[in-house]
């Protein structure tokens, strides 16, 4: 047993290490590619307009060539790790891809055949193209380029949304493994729709936030500025229409999340005692030692923001917030009216007897008691909503860290209004007030330090939205219905633990070398 709980705990470890490296890669790919194409897209009008001057035509093909060059680099590392990612699905989570890969598979492997694949083809044209193709047909693969990582990026967020919020399926028993009915639910979820719009958005303000941090670089250094200030002038768009759509499909994802994963958001806010015109927490430090049966305060300090999070999550300023404590016991207030919800105990009850009702089954089935098979069969579909309780020993196993939730939410929205502000304060700087950008406190210019420090505030921002999708769902692997302990493989802990060490070495390997690449590239910009 013990063995057992050391490798859920060594595979979760490795799991999300690989996705955090991977994460660092995939945001700037998105973010970086939609930069790139406008840029191009400059260049080629600037070309195909006879009134051009040469000058400005030669600038933009150089602007262009040297954040593609960047983007190529980062674009190859970023798949190394991301083919790491998915195999350890098979290595480590054999349960959970024999219990759903009827659906978790066709999303990745509509990715990996079309979208993935589209995506390198235009890739080589991209980068190996520029002789060989006219202008408007190399503008068209970078173009086409960028469009199939966001189309990569579709198809893997469809498998996450999938896992966060199940839809589209039916258990089979015969199988004893669940199967798709509905493949347009899968892919067009409001979950996944609202996942992938936010991702997406907040990688444009990522990638626009790496130009920037780039540019101010050099115009610390006094070089290359009429560079710097061009390719700032594109990225600040890109920056502040993605972190823009990236607030505002924040607040999709924060109502869905109250409807579909209400002890996540929740965990994210550290409610434990739901009430009505519920506060949002602006910053506030948890008290460690609370409980969710306790009288203990909940916050050691606190500053709110009044019935923020009523707004935030159900768009009522008088609604009711159900907190871990309601949520477990099964209270909520819905249009006023106290609603009484299926208690925790009563869900491990219900999923035991599904399971239960599972066994009976295959015992019928093997009997060949037709009578037996439909009466198990009944009484598994009414109860299969709660199949993945049955695994839990008792209420507070299904409350995921509320620490490891609620910090990284916060430092995310604190982070996201940084760079709002910043991005707004960026495109007033460059296009009205370019001389602000020698403005300078104690012999310290401000713009370009703020500008260098952008890109490490976009990442930690960026990781901490994933922290907190991935740990505030917790322990579940699919809401619900499997939590982590009914989906790791039967692989000893030893061979997990010496896989964690490997893949963290060569993925520290690749980031270091991509961090070299890099800063080789930025440095030699003539």
């Amino acid at each position: 047993m013990n063995d057992i709980v050391t490798t859920i705990d060594w595979s979760r470890a490795q799991f999300a290490m690989t996705a955090m490296y991977h994460w660092m890669f995939v945001p700037l790919t998105l973010g970086l590619g939609l930069v790139v194409a406008i840029m191009e897209t400059i260049y080629a009008r600037k070309k195909l307009d006879p009134k051009s001057a040469q000058a400005d035509i030669d600038e933009w093909l150089d602007i262009t060539k040297f954040w593609m060059r960047l983007f190529g680099i980062n674009f190859a590392i970023g798949v190394a790790t991301g083919i790491v990612l998915e195999f350890e699905f098979g290595t480590n989570w054999s349960n959970y891809s024999w219990f759903v890969g009827d659906i978790f598979g066709a999303p990745l492997a509509i990715e990996g055949i079309f979208a993935f694949f589209c995506e390198s083809t235009f890739f080589a044209v991209m980068f190996f193209g520029w002789e060989k193709f006219s202008v408007r047909q190399h503008c068209a693969a970078t173009w086409l380029t960028a469009f199939g990582a966001s189309l990569s990026a579709w198809w893997i967020l469809v498998a996450n949304s999938w896992m966060q919020h199940p839809v589209g399926m039916d258990f089979d028993p015969d199988q004893m493994r669940n199967v798709m009915t509905s493949f347009t639910d899968v892919a067009l979820s409001v979950t996944a729709v609202n996942k992938f719009c936010h991702v997406i958005t907040s990688s444009w303000a990522l990638g626009a936030c790496f130009v920037i941090s780039v540019c101010g670089w050099y115009l610390l250094k006094g070089r290359n500025t009429g560079f710097a200030f061009s390719s700032i002038k594109v990225a600040v768009i890109v920056g502040l229409v993605g972190i823009v759509g990236a607030m505002a499909t924040g607040d999709s994802s924060a109502v869905g999340v109250s409807q579909d994963q209400p002890m996540k958001l929740a965990a994210m806010e550290g409610l434990y005692e739901g009430r009505r015109g519920t506060d949002l927490v602006a910053f506030g430090i948890l008290n460690p030692s609370k409980k969710w049966n306790d009288d203990q305060d909940a916050m050691l300090m606190e500053i709110r923001l009044p019935k923020g999070l009523s707004i935030l999550s159900r768009h009522d300023p008088n609604a009711f917030v159900p907190g871990i404590k309601d949520i477990i016991e099964g209270r909520d207030i819905i249009d006023g009216k106290e609603v009484n919800t299926v208690n925790y105990n009563e869900r491990i009850l219900r999923g035991r007897i599904a399971q239960k009702a599972l066994r009976d089954y295959n015992q019928a089935r093997e009997c060949k008691d037709i009578v037996g098979m439909d009466k198990a069969r009944d009484k598994l579909a009414k109860h299969y909503k709660f199949f993945g309780y049955g695994y839990l020993s008792k209420a507070d196993d299904a409350i995921p860290s509320v620490s490891m939730t609620f910090y990284p939410f916060h430092i995310m929205v604190i982070l996201g209004s940084w760079m709002l502000v910043f991005l707004i304060a960026t495109v007033w700087i460059v296009f009205r007030r370019p001389r602000w950008t020698e403005y300078s406190i104690a012999g310290h210019p401000v713009f370009p330090w703020l500008a260098v420090i952008s890109a490490p505030i976009a990442w930690i921002c960026s990781q901490c939205g994933w922290i907190v999708a991935e740990l505030g769902r917790q322990p579940w692997v699919i809401q619900d219905i499997m939590p982590v302990q009914a989906a790791v493989s039967s692989v000893g802990s030893g061979n997990v633990k010496l896989t964690f060490f490997i893949f963290l070495f060569l993925f520290s390997c690749l980031l270091l070398a991509e961090i070299g690449i890099m800063l080789n590239q930025i440095r030699n910009k003539k």
